[in-house]
């Protein structure tokens, strides 16, 4: 067999990439991100077509051994080079319209071709047991179902209606050249399209062209009048952990309510700090990332990124204006005017806030002025090809407006409809790398902190600097004007808040601890007491008297690992900044956290024993660790393999631990002590890609589990972590936990279109009533449970604002977690609806009896 590699195709992904700094310039992120893009989809290819060549392989190495088996008798009319044509039981279910005259051969990925010499074998070893188990009196026609033919490689041909009735007795016709052709692009959608084959007893779903089989349950009584409803439970945004800091500016405001207002993913959050709870604007359909207050402190401005849809389209950005106290929307501005996204905003402060001024993310930073109340925009004009970081209006003077950014200061006059700049002159002065904040004076002179550490005066007139303070070791991130006008300005590398007088005279000073990081943005609170949001994305409360705590918290960098305790309403998270948090989602805040000693470790994975007395997680190198909760010290320490690990699993009574790698393997230990004891028991050896999921059975002997390129394999662990070839036999087996995104059981939670990378995660409630799912376009989907038909309805939660990396339900079901990854935010969502009750198994045998004409519901939103 001969494998010809023609071309890579290239399947995009939604990838969410946040600047490092805000001192990057627009189009180097933009190269970064095509180059990751590209790099993500080359390394999904590689991974596909090795395990295609190593499945070729072993197929090769099963028919030079079973040809006896397969070669038809001299007494059968139909020989081996025609054509298998399927009966009306082995059609695809819901595409059999489409493709009566499509070859899988044509559907099959561009990237791999077959020579016309050999046969290929498209069952594996296991189901070929399965097979002479319980089909030794097959038909010659099912046995070419098994070994198909190079010219017809899995064939779906299906003859017309007059050959229907010819082949009646008699052998299947081979196609005249006469015969239509398949649809092209119906062909490159089934490499994609994952689409369910019924052949008797199990169910085959394609995934870019490979089949995984999955056997159906003994309960299911006719799989064909299955009925797929709606979850009767819903969600409820309940709160939001986290705090977009590091890359953002000016966006902690103190409302008169007594909340804090602040963004993080596509949720801006309203915290009441007194009264420790949230409120939620969630009108956004992509990552906030600038705000405004209005001036009667009650209406609020926020604009979005254009962000992608799952097609890798680009979706328009835009500003909204809402009321915080109903949260109701009052204005939608700038849909198809601003590009990439929405950088800077600000209300008008002389004229009672009737304007609104914008610069987008565009390369020219085009600046516009809006009035926003009727929707119309006065003026639009460009900026600079630089990066622009602050904007507001001059608070005596609606036609005067000020921006700054790399390498400048921008005075604009509005004068008949039309904006005119005059660029700030350093003059004698070094110039600044970046500007980056200023504050108008009660004087009305203009002050800007820089990347020097220093506070320059700008004359209001003039437009050339009239003083130099020097302020900060390192940057000057942001700058804070109180009632009676002493000024605050917040350091980067000294981390440092210093109170001026109105004349720049030094009155106090404090420093936040290390590890918030810098000072990125200071509200107000009553002119002793401040918030301070940091550049570690956590929101500080305190004075300079007393010091400052930590009112809102949460990681800094792409997050994976997610766990949930057995017992309390607790979770743990990790992810790639190197932080083990664990959260109490009662208090909805965050116990203690403890960080990776190894600067190139992070935490991809994590599990909590069924005693709930320690916590396993996985890291990045191969080693994992265990934690006791009580003490938050490492009670074990070991390695396995040198790869990443990607999923840690307990059995149900917590005697073994299962650790699943990227090296093909899952390590089987032995577990005493009360979880802080663990000894080498086995090693589960058979997958040909790197391992995604897995889960123990109910009783504790039995994994099932996924890996990179689709495949389910059952191990049975009692028996010396033995590979299960007939996997027949697992199909009425339990499940402790439902984990794996590749099962009968799930197979519905799959849309139309999936690559097979686009689901992340997904996890069964304790109920066994529901299963949320995590996707790679921002969304979590809730889905009924069990989930066994293709296109089956959910529903459909937004707010993050990148691939969601993991879901977990809470020990009693009463609350869901989603964890997005490049957004850094932890969402909690509250179950509401039906209660939970007995598994779900009775649910799942009273569908199947019904007969039902009628059509699936449509997806929920």
């Amino acid at each position: 067999m001969t494998f010809c590699i023609e071309k890579i195709n290239t399947s995009f992904r939604t990838i969410k990439f946040y600047d490092v700094s805000a001192e990057s310039s627009t189009e180097f992120p933009d190269r970064m991100s095509l180059m990751e893009v590209r790099l993500q989809a080359q390394e999904d290819e590689i991974t596909l077509l090795k395990s295609s060549l190593a499945d070729a392989l072993r197929k090769l190495r099963l028919h030079d051994q079973q040809i006896p088996l397969h070669k038809p008798s001299t007494s059968d009319r139909c020989t081996q080079t025609e054509p298998w044509i399927p009966n009306h039981e082995t059609v695809p279910l819901a595409l059999t319209p489409a493709i009566q005259s499509l070859s899988l051969e044509d559907a099959l990925p561009e990237s791999i071709q077959f020579t016309d010499e050999t046969p290929i074998k498209l069952r594996r070893e296991e189901e070929d047991a399965f097979e002479e188990e319980m089909g030794k009196d097959q038909t010659w026609s099912s046995l070419v179902e098994e070994t198909i033919q190079p010219t017809t490689v899995r064939t779906l041909q299906q003859q017309q209606s007059k050959g229907s009735e010819d082949s009646q007795g008699s052998c299947p016709q081979t196609p005249t050249s006469s015969s239509p052709a398949p649809p092209k692009e119906l062909a490159s959608m089934l490499c994609i399209l994952p689409f369910i084959l019924l052949t008797g007893q199990s169910i085959k779903m394609f995934i870019r062209g490979r089949p995984i089989t999955m056997y159906i349950p003994s309960n299911i009584l006719n799989y064909e009048e299955l009925r797929m409803d709606l979850p009767s439970q819903k969600l409820d945004l309940d709160w939001v952990y986290g705090y977009r800091g590091r890359d953002c500016r000016a966006n902690l405001y103190l409302l008169p309510s007594g909340e804090a207002v602040y963004f993080i993913a596509c949720v801006v959050v309203l915290y009441h700090i007194r009264n420790q709870t949230q409120r939620h604007y969630q009108k956004h359909t992509d990552c906030v990332r600038c705000l405004a207050i209005h001036p009667d402190k009650v209406r609020v401005a926020s604009g979005q990124t254009a962000g992608v849809d799952k097609d890798g389209k680009p979706l328009q950005p835009f500003v909204h204006i809402w009321d915080s106290k109903t949260l109701v929307t009052l204005q939608q501005i700038g849909l198809g005017t601003f590009e990439r996204g929405v950088g800077a905003l600000a209300f008008s402060s002389s004229d009672n806030g009737t304007f609104l001024c914008v610069i987008d993310d565009s390369n020219e930073h085009m600046i516009s002025v809006w009035d926003w109340n009727k929707n119309i925009k006065h003026t639009e004009v460009k900026s600079t090809n630089e990066a622009v970081l602050g904007v507001d209006f001059s608070p005596t003077d609606t036609n005067n407006i000020i921006s700054c950014g790399k390498s400048h200061v921008y005075f604009w006059t509005l004068s008949t409809g039309t904006l005119t700049k005059k660029q700030g002159i350093f003059g004698k002065y070094k110039k600044p790398k970046f500007v980056l904040c200023f504050v108008f004076s009660l004087t009305g002179d203009v002050l800007t902190g820089d990347s020097e550490g220093n506070i320059l005066t700008w004359g209001k007139s003039t437009f050339q600097i009239m003083k130099q303070t020097r302020a900060h070791e390192g940057s000057v991130f942001t700058m804070c004007i109180l009632q009676g006008g002493a000024i605050l300005s917040g350091g980067g590398k000294d981390r440092k808040i210093i109170r001026w007088s109105a004349d720049l005279a030094p009155e106090r000073e404090c420093e936040i601890p290390e590890k918030f990081g810098a000072v990125r943005t200071i509200a107000d609170v009553d002119g002793e007491e401040l918030l301070v949001g940091t550049t570690r994305n956590a929101i500080l409360r305190g004075t300079f008297s007393d010091g400052f705590v930590a009112i809102v918290q949460g990681h800094v960098d792409e997050m994976w690992g997610l766990a949930t305790h057995p017992t309390q309403n607790i979770f743990i998270t990790c992810g790639n900044d190197r932080q083990v948090c664990v959260w109490n989602a009662g208090d909805h805040k965050l116990d203690w956290c403890a960080t990776l000693e190894v600067r190139e470790e992070s935490g991809l994975c994590a599990d909590f024993s069924p005693n709930g007395a320690v916590v396993s997680v996985g890291l990045s190198t191969g080693r994992w660790v265990v934690l006791d909760l009580q003490t938050k010290e490492v009670v074990s320490d070991l390695t396995d393999g040198n790869e990443q690990l990607s999923v840690m699993r307990y059995s149900p009574d917590g005697s073994f631990l299962a650790v699943g790698s990227h090296d093909n393997f899952i390590y089987i230990y032995n577990v005493t002590e009360g979880g802080r004891r663990y000894t080498r028991f086995g090693k589960c050896t058979g997958h040909s890609s790197f391992i995604t999921h897995l889960d123990w059975s109910k009783d504790g002997k039995y994994i099932m589990s996924n890996s990179g390129d689709y495949e389910i394999l059952y191990w049975d662990v009692a028996s010396g972590c033995k590979l299960l070839r007939n996997r027949f036999e697992s199909k009425d087996r339990e499940w402790a936990s439902y984990t794996c995104v590749l099962g009968f059981h799930v197979m519905g939670v799959w849309l139309e279109g999936s690559d097979g990378t686009d689901i992340n995660a997904l996890c069964r409630s304790h109920s066994e009533r529901m299963v949320a799912v995590a996707d790679d376009f921002c969304k979590v989907h809730l889905f009924q449970y069990p989930c066994p038909k293709p296109k089956a309805p959910s529903y459909k939660y937004e707010g993050h604002g990148s691939h969601v990396t993991n879901v977990r339900f809470t020990h009693n079901d009463s609350h869901l977690l989603s964890m997005g990854g490049k957004d850094t935010c932890i969402l909690q969502w509250r179950v509401k609806g039906a209660g939970t009750g007995d598994h779900s198994k009775e649910h799942l045998a009273s569908s199947s009896s019904v007969c039902s004409s009628s059509s699936s519901p449509e997806n929920g939103r």
